[in-house]
């Protein structure tokens, strides 16, 4: 596809999926549309939500099975959650244009269980490397990705309302794992809490394999080398890409290693624990308000806003709070609910962002699977570099979130820089 240099070019990249998917058939309405959002969800409760978990076995493992080994060797693992859950879309778009989602569906849903119970019965490195790091975020890709591509099918005018409502689910599951978790470790063990969470995912699928359908018949085409590097001669799609890689560097950093810092600096256990909680629990708002903001004041422009404070909370609050008063339980809790309501909109508006600009829903998969494989990038190495930094500066957290404000502020440039291209620099239009 060529360049876009023009405002005409412009307007078209952004609403020809509209006005394809207008003659196709209605949208935005109707139970099946809505139906699909309820299975949907249950798909991002149970492969984003579990990946948003992952901070809770840092510390575990840190001080139990894997004891003997770096604060970076263990992030490494659960560094690849996101990394293959994301990178997988480079398959699984293109099987999901081709084929539709339903094997897809099936074939995640066993992955991920089966992953899931492997893990519980894992003692050594190799073994957690294989079963929590790859076969169950591979499932959960599966998973995942027919979930986002089959939402798209079904929503245009309401489309980041309902990539919002969808990626709720991955917050509360982000509420729900670990809060489970840190309950059933110290009581029943970890094998009978990674089998409860396995069966536990296996019900939300089976939900999830009834009602998640797409509305457009899958197109079969051969693989091309130009599905794959067609988007990067799209500078709207380049800088999406780049913005989204530079926030997804920051965003689990947070995540993984909060638990950790509050530990360190002398804060209650007990109340650490649910610090992320606390913290996926208000990415719950964050995950919907923007997405209905979004379709009516413009996507980009909310997004731009949400990543910046993103971005100031690190910088203003974590950073120099944790510094100034580091044992102080108020800034750890303060910080986890706004970094959790501003860092919510990512996982629901990206989607919708690479929506409004791909003008043909029938590559809707391959695109968000190129986009999801650029993201996996930053995914598998945000979280070992800064646990790289830790180890540097001997355990003092400052360099860390130095690294993850720097990332997130780069991520607002980038966004912005992609909102100029689409429409100037005119700050009233809805983009």
């Amino acid at each position: 596809m060529a360049t876009i240099t023009t405002e005409s070019k412009n307007q078209v990249a952004t609403s020809g999926l509209e006005a394809q998917e207008d003659q196709v058939a209605p949208v935005d309405e109707g139970t099946c549309a809505w139906t699909v959002v309820v299975g949907a969800w249950c798909c991002l409760f149970c492969a984003f939500g579990w990946v948003n978990a992952i901070g809770i076995f840092q510390e575990y493992y840190q001080n139990n099975q894997l004891h003997s080994y770096s604060a970076s060797s263990i992030s490494w693992i659960l560094s690849l959650e996101p990394f293959v859950l994301f990178a997988a879309g480079l398959v699984t778009g293109r099987l999901f244009d081709n084929y539709g989602p339903k094997w897809l569906l099936l074939v995640g849903t066993f992955l991920h269980v089966f992953g899931l119970m492997m893990t519980s019965i894992s003692t050594e490195y190799y073994q957690f490397f294989l079963a929590q790091g790859i076969c169950s975020p591979l499932g959960a890709s599966f998973v995942f990705s027919s979930a986002l591509s089959c939402t798209a099918t079904w929503f245009v005018n309401r489309r980041a309302l309902a990539f919002g409502i969808v990626s709720s689910g991955s917050s509360l599951g982000g509420v729900v794992f670990p809060t489970m978790l840190s309950r059933l470790l110290p009581s029943i063990g970890f094998g009978w809490s990674l089998r409860i969470s396995g069966f536990i995912v296996l019900a939300l699928l089976i939900v999830a394999n009834l009602t998640v359908r797409s509305r457009i018949a899958p197109v079969s085409r051969k693989v091309t080398l130009n599905d794959y590097i067609g988007p990067f001669s799209e500078v709207p799609f380049v800088l999406l890409m780049l913005a989204s890689c530079c926030g997804f560097f920051a965003m689990f950093v947070p995540i993984n290693y909060i638990i950790l810092e509050a530990q360190d600096n002398g804060v209650n256990r007990d109340l650490t624990g649910y610090l992320l909680t606390i913290l996926n629990a208000a990415s719950l708002p964050g995950r919907i308000l923007p997405g209905y903001i979004g379709d009516k004041l413009g996507r980009f422009n909310v997004m731009i806003a949400m990543c910046s404070l993103s971005a100031i909370v690190i910088m203003a609050l974590w950073l120099p709070g944790t510094l100034l008063s580091p044992g102080s339980a108020a800034v750890y809790i303060i910080f986890s609910m706004l970094y959790g309501f501003a860092s919510g909109a990512f996982v629901g508006m990206v989607p919708a962002l690479l929506g409004q600009i791909s003008p043909d829903v029938t590559k809707i998969g391959v695109r968000q699977g190129v986009l999801f494989a650029c993201i996996s990038i930053a995914s598998l190495t945000g979280s070992p570099i800064a646990g790289a930094i830790l180890n540097r500066q001997n355990g003092t957290y400052w360099g860390l979130q130095v690294f993850a404000g720097a990332m997130m502020a780069t991520s607002v440039f980038f966004f912005i820089a992609a909102r100029a291209v689409l429409a100037g620099l005119s700050l009233t239009k809805k983009v």
